[in-house]
């Protein structure tokens, strides 16, 4: 249920309808705009009637959500949420990119990227320390020597840093060097993970499964934000469909479908999307025009050596070409790149 205060309501009429709610069995949870605060009051009470709440000081509205989803729907807050960094923000005006290899390597590597990715324009720096792989036999990542490197590498050259986390051992290693904690397709439906990510004070990145269905992906969402944690993106990477010409078949539509339904914002990623390098431009373009507040891709200094991914990892020309295509498509729809 949400319950729409008024404008002119008192903070202590305010707490006084939170207090109300608690008594009814609903937890809280509290949204204030610029001209309205919003009561999201979840709980499964099928004969419960609205109008007890109504009528009490400081109600200005309340009805019934019918999506599952209730913290992440545009029902809940209808201003899209915007999450601040010291150097850009996700959710904006303006589209952030990300970009960087898919596993730190080494030093001189990580630097090497991040410099070419910072002097482009890109905001963040990307790469993994933990990989979860498909084989046991492949390269696993160097795990938190990986994010020292990476740590330094942004600190020197201005960026921010996104990694992934695989499981809740690894939270407080992501907590000490990440700016955003990235979840991998394979944990999009591990909640127990998802709702140890709505204790963390960092802002998460939730990729989209390789089946998941709208409903199902904003629901991962729900548990992070039901956690606490209102520092929620979404990603989409592309999904597994019968198609066997690309990696994924990357789902475009899922940009404006999910700002319709949900205030968080949302990051495409073309590398994973499409898998295949020399696709990964146009599809980073048709995310910016289909409204991504974000792109993420993969960036590497000598892809063909590559210890994971290198076939959809973009050589530095081709990033900072992109860039220059990007700003023009993020120009011709009123935005602009971060």
């Amino acid at each position: 249920m949400v319950v729409v205060v008024q404008q002119n309501a008192s903070e202590k009429e305010i707490e006084g309808i939170i207090r109300i709610l608690h008594d009814f069995g609903f937890d809280v949870h509290r949204s204030t705009g610029v001209n309205q605060t919003v009561l999201g009051a979840i709980g499964v009470k099928p004969d419960f009637d609205t109008r007890q709440v109504e009528v009490l000081p400081g109600v200005a509205h309340a009805y019934r959500i019918t999506e599952p989803y209730k913290l992440a729907s545009r029902s809940f807050k209808q201003e899209k949420t915007v999450i601040t960094f010291k150097n850009c923000e996700i959710g904006g005006d303006a589209v952030v990119v990300m970009a960087g290899p898919c596993s730190i390597e080494n030093e001189q590597q990580i630097f090497s990227i991040a410099e070419t990715v910072a002097k482009a324009g890109a905001k963040f720096l990307r790469g993994g320390a933990f990989k979860p792989r498909t084989s046991p036999y492949a390269f696993q990542g160097l795990g938190e020597e990986g994010l020292k490197m990476m740590r330094r590498a942004a600190d020197e050259f201005g960026l921010l840093v996104i990694s992934e986390a695989m499981d809740g051992t690894q939270l407080e290693l992501m907590e000490k060097y990440s700016d955003i904690i990235q979840i991998g397709a394979r944990n999009m439906q591990n909640y127990n993970f998802l709702r140890e990510l709505g204790k963390s004070s960092k802002p998460v990145m939730l990729k989209r499964g390789l089946s998941g269905t709208f409903e199902e992906w904003l629901m991962s969402a729900e548990y992070i934000l039901s956690g606490g944690n209102k520092q929620v993106i979404m990603c989409e990477r592309g999904i597994r469909t019968f198609e066997t010409a690309t990696r994924n078949t990357m789902d475009i539509s899922a940009i404006p479908v999910i700002h319709a339904k949900s205030h968080l914002p949302i990051i495409a990623d073309p590398s994973h999307g499409i898998g295949i390098r020399d696709k990964v431009i146009p599809m980073a373009r048709a995310a910016v025009a289909a409204g991504a507040d974000g792109i993420i891709v993969e960036v590497h200094n000598d892809p063909d050596h590559a210890k994971s991914d290198g076939a959809q990892s973009l050589f530095p020309n081709q990033f900072e070409e992109m860039m220059r295509q990007l700003r023009m498509i993020a120009e011709a729809i009123g935005r602009k790149i971060a």
